[in-house]
C-alpha cells in the first residue's frame, strides 16, 4: 500500500489493510436463516427473522435501573435526572438510529413473562442479547431465583440468545463490599444453574453504574457480540495499529458513545475514559466551529447526511507518564475513530496515519455500505 520507505518505519510494519478490502463479503452474515448462530460473530439477531436488526432486552426486578439505564446510554439522559425516571409499567421498544439500526426492549419487572397469556415467541423470538439488571444495593436472592428460571428457559428454547448480566448501582458500595457482592453474585447464579444440570453456561458479568463510563463500556461489549463483522474490524485496526505505532485504537458510535469495536491489545479503563470524553469535546467544538463542507465540496444532500458535518480530525498533546497523543478521525456521521499514540508516532508521522486511516476508512465503507447504517 505504502510504496515508499518513511523514516521510523520499516517496510514490514507499514500499513496493508487493502489485503482486507478483498473477501469482505465474507464478513456479513450467512445468507442462511438455519445457520448456527456463533457467540461474537453470530447472525444479527438471533431470532427468526434472518433480515432483522440487532435486538437488546433489558430484564430485572423493579427499581434495579433498567431505565436509567437505557435512558443515559441511547438517549443521553444526565445520570442525575434519572431519579425522577417512573418505573416502568408496560413492555417498552425504542428503534435507534446508529451505525447499525437496532433496538432496545425494557420489560417490567413484576410481571411473570412464563405465564401461558403471554406469547413469549414475540417476545424472545428476535432477542440478541438479554441484559438481566441486578441491584446491588438491594436484596438480590429473588432476582438470582428469577434470572436463573430465565437462563433456564431461554437455554432451552431460545439457545442462540447472549445472556448478560449487570450487576448494577456498584458506585454506592466501597471497593471490599463492592467485589465481594459481585463474587457472591456470580457463585449463586452458578452454583443453581450447575444443580439444574447447566455447565459453563453462555452468561457474562459486569459491575456498571451510570454515574461513571462502567455502564458504557458494559454495553460496547454487549454490542460487540452482536456485530457479525467485528472479526473483519479487529483485524484492520490491528493492522493500522501495528503499521503505525498506535498503543490503542477504538471505534466508537458517536451518538451513544459505544466502542463498535478495538484491536485485541488488552484495554484498561482509563483508555477509554480518556478516549470517550474526548468524543463529548470533540463534537461540542464541532458544533460551534463547524461550517458545512458539502457546499465547498459539491456533495448532494444524501451524501452530505451521510459523513454529517464533514471530517473532524484533530492531534492533541496530553502528559501521562510521558507524552502521550490523541488522535481522532470521524469515519461517518456515526463512527469516529480514536487512537492512542506514544511517543514514537509523533506528529511529524501524522501524514503517514492520515493516509492510512483513509484507507481504513475506505474498507469501514465496505464493511457498512449505506444502505445498511
Amino acid at each position: 500500500m505504502v510504496s515508499r520507505k518513511l523514516d521510523g518505519f520499516t517496510p514490514a510494519s507499514q500499513l496493508t489493510l487493502m489485503r482486507y478490502l478483498q473477501g469482505l463479503h465474507e464478513a456479513e452474515p450467512p445468507s442462511s436463516p438455519n445457520s448456527q448462530a456463533r457467540y461474537h460473530t453470530g447472525r444479527l439477531p438471533n431470532g427468526r427473522h434472518a433480515g432483522s436488526k440487532p435486538r437488546l432486552m433489558l430484564m430485572g426486578q423493579k427499581r434495579s435501573g433498567k431505565s436509567s439505564i437505557s435512558s443515559v446510554v441511547f438517549h443521553k439522559m444526565p445520570p442525575s435526572e434519572t431519579l425522577y425516571l417512573e418505573t416502568t409499567t408496560a413492555i417498552q421498544s425504542r428503534s435507534l438510529h446508529s451505525f447499525m439500526d437496532f433496538q432496545v426492549a425494557e420489560l417490567p419487572g413484576h410481571l411473570d413473562y412464563f405465564n401461558p397469556e403471554f406469547d413469549q415467541a414475540s417476545i424472545f423470538g428476535d432477542i440478541g442479547a438479554l441484559i438481566w439488571v441486578i441491584d446491588a444495593q438491594d436484596e438480590y436472592l429473588d432476582a438470582i431465583n428469577q434470572l436463573n428460571n430465565t437462563i433456564i428457559y431461554l437455554s432451552t428454547t431460545y439457545p442462540a440468545i447472549n445472556i448478560e448480566i449487570f450487576v448494577h448501582k456498584v458506585d454506592g458500595l466501597s471497593e471490599d463490599y463492592k467485589n465481594d457482592t459481585f463474587r457472591d453474585i456470580i457463585q449463586r447464579v452458578q452454583d443453581e444453574l450447575s444443580d439444574a444440570g447447566y455447565e459453563n453456561p453462555p452468561v457474562s458479568f459486569y459491575q456498571t453504574s451510570i454515574y461513571n463510563h462502567t455502564i458504557f463500556e458494559a454495553i460496547s461489549k454487549v454490542i460487540q457480540k452482536l456485530i457479525p463483522q467485528l472479526p473483519a474490524l479487529e483485524s484492520l485496526l490491528n493492522s493500522l495499529c501495528s503499521s503505525c505505532r498506535i498503543e490503542k485504537a477504538f471505534l466508537f458510535d458517536i451518538p451513544s458513545k459505544i466502542y463498535v469495536a478495538t484491536d485485541t491489545s488488552p484495554t484498561d479503563t482509563s483508555s477509554y475514559e480518556v478516549c470517550s470524553d474526548y468524543i463529548d469535546v470533540i463534537v461540542d467544538l464541532e458544533e460551534i466551529y463547524g461550517w458545512d463542507r458539502s457546499v465547498e465540496n459539491g456533495y448532494s444532500m444524501e451524501e452530505r447526511d451521510e459523513t454529517g458535518n464533514g471530517d473532524s480530525e484533530s492531534l492533541v498533546t496530553m502528559e501521562k507518564k510521558g507524552h502521550n497523543y490523541l488522535y481522532l478521525k470521524e469515519i461517518n456521521r456515526y463512527l469516529a475513530l480514536i487512537c492512542l499514540m506514544g511517543e514514537d508516532s509523533p506528529a511529524e508521522k501524522k501524514v503517514l496515519i492520515d493516509y492510512n486511516v483513509g484507507v481504513f476508512q475506505e474498507a469501514i465503507e465496505k464493511i457498512f455500505p449505506r444502505n445498511d447504517r
